[in-house]
């Protein structure tokens, strides 16, 4: 469980871009409802490849690659593309509801879902104790990739490119 941002913030700064595949690992089943209300649940993005980004507003690295997720997800929507920003920060001590993220993202220009992380989803996904972490999911729901620290533009569409082509 993430609790405290003042113990999270030596970690995002210590960790290294720690990468790797993850091999078949099937990725958590899950049901979330994005700050519109919109419902998003595993199941119905079967067929997608599905980017799912720990993130908060507090943390430097976070904000750094969020331009480049809109980028992509603005670009490669209509190609099968669904990434789901799981907000961390109601359990790390920042804006903890949806109307304390909504003027975040209006000021980046999030135009991808995003959600406020619950404790389950986190223990679900079990991404770490340092953020930003980012999970690249195949179309049949494997995560396929697991990326400690920000993730880059190249990145991205190497990971979706290989994935978008697969059944």
């Amino acid at each position: 469980m993430i609790k405290k941002r003042a113990f999270l913030l030596p970690l995002i700064l210590a960790a290294a871009c720690a990468a790797g595949p993850t091999g078949d690992k099937m990725g958590p089943s899950f049901s979330v409802r994005d700050l519109d209300g919109n419902a998003l649940a595993s199941p119905a993005l079967k067929g997608k490849v599905v980017i799912v980004n720990f993130w908060a507003t507090w943390c430097p690295p976070c904000r750094a690659e969020i331009p480049d997720f809109v980028e992509f997800y603005e670009k490669n929507k209509s190609r099968g593309l669904e990434i789901i920003g799981l907000s961390l920060d109601s359990l790390t001590g920042g804006p903890a509801t949806a109307d304390g993220l909504r003027p975040f993202i209006r000021k980046n220009k999030m135009s991808y879902p995003i959600v406020v992380a619950s404790e389950s989803i986190v223990r679900d996904f079990d991404p770490g104790d340092a953020i930003p972490v980012t999970f690249i999911l195949d179309k049949q729901g494997r995560i396929r990739h697991k990326q400690v620290g920000a993730v880059s533009l190249d990145t991205l569409y190497e990971w979706f490119d290989r994935l978008a082509v697969e059944k």
